[in-house]
């Protein structure tokens, strides 16, 4: 029965295959819609439940319609200030979002009137300014141990498979721009400003901002402008650089528009785009012969998977990709 099923599975694929390299017949196209606009409205119409296994001081998580996560920086009255909860919530978060296999997209976004305004200097003075330690060289290696732990804040964002949408609105100052750099995609209010905030407090930048901002916008010489001086950087002219790719009128089109986006990617196959993102952090770090190989000897497995007789099944169909199940990663 075993063999059976093999051989039917292996015919099933290559015939699958035979269509779809088949000349395409006059008149017939192959297509994937985009999402519809019913699923849009779906997307922002559905009230917000609290994720389970979810509950943190700083941060608030709600799932949404089609394998979305909401993570929301939850200190308004604050101003969303980052305190010492946060440094090790967003790790916890996103290291369980990254094993959740009903999550596919993730949006963070900041509650009240700003995304953040970065360190939140009256929690944090006594860590940074009080090293514990006899000595130099020991008040030295804690301090080493402190920020190789905040550094990974943000880098638990990359190393997440997820796609993670960052939606940006009023300020996103000092580590607000190490959160956002982290992220794979940034959306922003029109009210939206960044900040490179750092020397203002007589340090540099230590948790991702000067290590990743340069192959985001790709100036160096904007990069060291921003850091330099600490000034503001407005919404029209992070447009133009390339550190949003879009910017809306106002926070709640900003957020509509980035759940929509989430909606689109979580209908997608989520080892094609879990996969993808993988690849496209490796050969961001790596030559491109590097990321070849890795490409190559990551698709050698990858490519055996029934999402691309789904996916394929449902272009030559002309159906929606939203209409396909595939199975939980």
């Amino acid at each position: 029965m075993a063999v059976a099923l093999a051989a039917a599975s292996r015919g099933l694929r290559g015939l699958m295959l035979r269509r779809l390299l088949a000349p395409t017949q006059p008149g017939l196209t192959c297509s994937c819609r985009p999402l519809s606009s019913p699923a849009q409205d779906e997307a922002s119409r559905a009230a917000p439940v609290e994720a389970p296994g979810h509950s943190y001081q700083s941060l608030r998580v709600t799932s949404g319609p089609g394998h979305i996560l909401h993570v929301q920086i939850n200190r308004p009255e604050k101003r969303n200030a980052m305190n010492k909860a946060f440094w090790s919530e967003m790790v916890e978060c996103f290291n369980k979002i990254s094993e959740d296999a009903d999550c596919r997209t993730v949006v963070i976004s900041g509650e009240g009137k700003m995304f953040t305004s970065g360190i939140d200097l009256m929690d944090m003075a006594p860590v940074l300014l009080q090293p514990q330690g006899d000595d130099a060289a020991r008040r030295s290696w804690y301090l080493r141990k402190i920020i190789s732990r905040y550094q990974e804040t943000f880098s638990v964002i990359e190393k997440c498979p997820k796609p993670v949408i960052a939606a940006i609105h009023g300020g996103c100052i000092g580590a607000g721009v190490d959160l956002i750099t982290a992220c794979d995609i940034r959306y922003c209010a029109q009210d939206a400003f960044f900040q490179v905030k750092e020397v203002d407090i007589g340090l540099a930048a230590d948790v991702g901002t000067l290590q990743r901002l340069p192959r985001v916008i790709g100036s160096q010489s904007l990069v060291n402008e921003l850091a330099f001086t600490a000034r503001r950087m407005m919404a029209d002219e992070a447009l133009s650089s390339g550190l949003v790719s879009r910017v809306f009128p106002d926070k709640e089109a900003t957020l509509d528009a980035a759940f929509t986006l989430a909606a689109e990617i979580s209908s997608k196959s989520p080892l094609a785009v879990q996969g993808t993102k993988v690849n496209l952090v490796y050969a961001r770090d790596h030559p491109v012969a590097a990321g070849l190989e890795f490409a190559h000897n990551w698709n050698m497995s990858m490519l055996q998977t029934d999402d691309v007789l789904k996916s394929v099944q449902a272009a030559m169909e002309k159906k929606d990709l939203k209409s396909v199940t595939f199975s939980k990663l």
